[in-house]
């Protein structure tokens, strides 16, 4: 594959890529560049995860990336993640490496590893214990948003201002060349650049998807980043603190239905319109194209071949805001069909992650 094809790749999709020389010198000068995405095993995962970022991890793949997926059991521990018990964060893992592995990211194509793992290095905690000590009090709690905690947050557990050491560490300790994430990570991704070259390791290239909105159109309550912006997109992003916004990868296909058709979606408006952006971020880069059927009285079946063709459609009126719903409730229950395959015939790690959550 040629260096214009691995970089297209690389980047196609993403919000932001720091720094786009550093990534086509890197992808010149490395056959095979060291990545990887590190998870909380926080319980059902939602089709940001799964589709967004889930997509871009295959495109590093092809693009011949070395990738590994880690499965932050310590860094759930930290968060208080399924009740801050680690029997149950590890069936969380198990559950996620499950989902991923049923959208084609194989253990023959990624390397899964849990963060329990990768603690048990012997250089591990000395590596965090330097990068708190080239770091002040005040950058580490700036990064506290990569666990989901507001800025303006309060008094905190000391184990939380671990966390973003930690997650820095985790870079340097797997020798990456890039740290991918959602616009979400970038924080601690700036302070993992940071530090690097004062610790003598390797400056990572980062490269970050967008946040995919929940369907409600509902913000959490706090401040999570200077620029607004991305202090928007993480508030309004899918989350498990607004269920009924959040598509599971577990969800049945009329459930799936009817959470669409719950969506706020105002007509012929873009901006803030979480269902264009579903389709924007999920639809197209799945399956290139949208597929909306509709009764000849309201103009017919119609497949739209680009967003952009999707855009001038929808604000010019030409679509209806329940015929968009619709047509992406159906694109996303096929993009799901083979996790539901999966899950069909093994249960085992969904059914323990399910009664977690029952009896918590």
């Amino acid at each position: 594959m040629d260096l214009e094809k691995r970089y297209e790749l690389c980047a196609r999709n993403l919000q932001e890529i720091i720094t786009p020389s550093e990534l086509k010198t890197l992808l010149e000068t490395t056959e095979h560049p060291k990545g990887y995405v590190g998870f909380e095993c926080s319980g059902l995962m939602h089709i940001g995860t799964a589709l967004v970022v889930g997509r871009k991890m295959l495109d590093w793949v092809e693009a011949g990336f070395k990738f590994t997926i880690l499965l932050a059991d310590w860094h759930s521990w930290i968060n208080n993640k399924l009740g801050g018990v680690m029997e149950n964060i590890r069936v969380g893992g198990e559950y996620f490496k499950d989902c991923f592995k049923a959208l084609g990211l194989t253990e023959d194509r990624v390397r899964y590893l849990w963060a329990s793992e990768l603690v048990d290095g012997s250089d591990y905690w000395a590596i965090v214990v330097r990068v708190m000590k080239n770091s002040t009090l005040r950058r580490i709690k700036r990064a506290l948003p990569i666990m989901g905690r507001s800025l303006d947050v309060g008094d905190v557990e000391a184990a939380w201002l671990l966390y973003p050491a930690m997650q820095a560490s985790d870079i340097f300790a797997m020798d990456l060349d890039c740290a991918c994430g959602g616009m979400d990570q970038r924080k601690v991704h700036m302070l993992a650049r940071d530090v690097a070259p004062k610790l003598g390791f390797k400056t990572p290239v980062c490269l970050h998807s967008p946040l995919l909105p929940g369907l409600r159109g509902e913000a959490v309550s706090g401040v999570f980043d200077e620029d607004e912006a991305v202090n928007r997109s993480i508030r309004t992003k899918m989350s498990k603190s607004i269920a009924q916004g959040a598509i599971w990868v577990n969800d049945e296909p009329d459930v799936i239905r009817e959470k669409y058709r719950m969506a706020y979606c105002p007509p012929r408006q873009v901006e803030g319109n979480p269902v264009m952006e579903h389709a924007r971020l999920i639809v197209f880069p799945h399956l290139g194209v949208l597929d909306i059927d509709r009764p000849s009285k309201y103009g017919g079946p119609i497949t739209v071949e680009s967003y952009a063709e999707l855009e001038k459609l929808y604000t010019s009126g030409g679509l209806h805001p329940l015929d968009l719903k619709n047509a992406v409730a159906e694109a996303v229950i096929k993009i799901l069909e083979p996790v539901r395959r999966y899950f069909k015939n093994h249960p085992e790690n969904l059914e323990r992650l399910k009664e977690l959550q029952i009896t918590r």
